[in-house]
């Protein structure tokens, strides 16, 4: 069965990249796998998969090459550093990167690898946490030529409910910043809204079942508020500095464009805020302690 699946490599064994791998070596594809904390792959080449020792020997037999990294910086590193992608790239492979980056920085290193390998680039960022690359239910939101977004649509399919393509390179990622100026600013008001509550005298526990299925629900809401007012912030499923990142891309984005984005703005210089006091490695459920009266 597997011969005849494409081939695919997969940087970056994390939070997300962890699970999104166990559903691709679920579903029978050959698999490579590189992370830069190597015993990170242990479980997968538990269950099949091969250890590649440097990012260009990810291309050495694979048909698709899929990043799962923290930033640009470090997707650039893995790409273009050295003994990076670019080192073992040729043309007919596609590159697949499933990093929340800036859009700019995604259609220049696109374009540099394509003219330097051949090698196509398509940014398909994910939304849907760490449960949703469990469910294989992730939304998926993908930049790049359409013929290369078919090529992987039916292995995609094992990763996500959905993929949509928003246009040429670079479309994805600013689908994914709008994505998260929502959650963020969602996020944000969640822990006002618990803490108000609280303060009130009102089981802050009860708002989430109280509201659902109404205007004000959310997926964000069903997963926050009982977090928030259990004061649950552990296993960690996303991060508070991933958030920052997203809504710092996000203001420079409206800059570019010439766009307004207040909201989004002052959410930044509050995640911003709360990630100073320790925090940016914890939950966005930690958001709450901003608004309790701890002292």
């Amino acid at each position: 069965m597997t011969a005849s699946l494409p081939s695919i490599a997969f940087a970056g064994i994390g939070l997300m990249g962890l699970p999104m791998t166990r559903r691709l070596l679920a579903a029978g594809f050959p698999l490579t796998v590189w992370n830069r904390s190597p015993e990170k792959c242990a479980p997968l080449v538990e269950l099949g998969a091969r250890r590649a020792r440097t990012p260009a020997e990810l291309c050495a037999e694979a048909d698709i090459v899929m990043l799962c990294l923290a930033d640009t910086r470090v997707v650039r590193k893995v790409v273009f550093g050295e003994e990076g992608i670019v080192q073992g790239a040729r043309p007919g492979q596609l590159l697949v990167d499933f990093s929340s980056l800036e859009p700019a920085a995604t259609r220049e290193m696109a374009a540099e690898l394509e003219a330097l390998t051949g090698m196509r680039w398509i940014d398909a960022p994910v939304s849907g946490g760490t449960a949703g690359a469990e469910a294989g239910t992730l939304a998926i939101m993908a930049g790049g030529h359409e013929d290369d977004v078919e090529r992987v649509r039916p292995i995609l399919a094992h990763l996500g409910q959905r993929l949509t393509r928003m246009g040429a390179v670079g479309a994805g990622q600013v689908t994914k910043v709008c994505n998260q100026m929502i959650v963020a600013c969602n996020a944000l008001v969640i822990a006002e809204v618990v803490a108000l509550a609280e303060k009130a005298g009102v089981d802050a526990s009860l708002i989430a079942p109280a509201l659902a299925g109404g205007f004000a629900d959310s997926k964000p809401l069903q997963i926050l508020a009982p977090q928030m007012a259990e004061s649950h912030f552990e296993p960690i499923k996303w991060h508070v500095r991933t958030l920052l990142k997203d809504l710092d891309t996000a203001v420079r984005l409206s800059r570019e464009h010439d766009s307004a984005t207040p909201l989004s703005g002052l959410a930044a210089q509050l995640m911003r805020l709360h990630g100073s006091q320790g925090n940016l490695e914890r939950d966005p459920a930690t958001l709450v302690e901003m608004y309790r009266e701890n002292h």
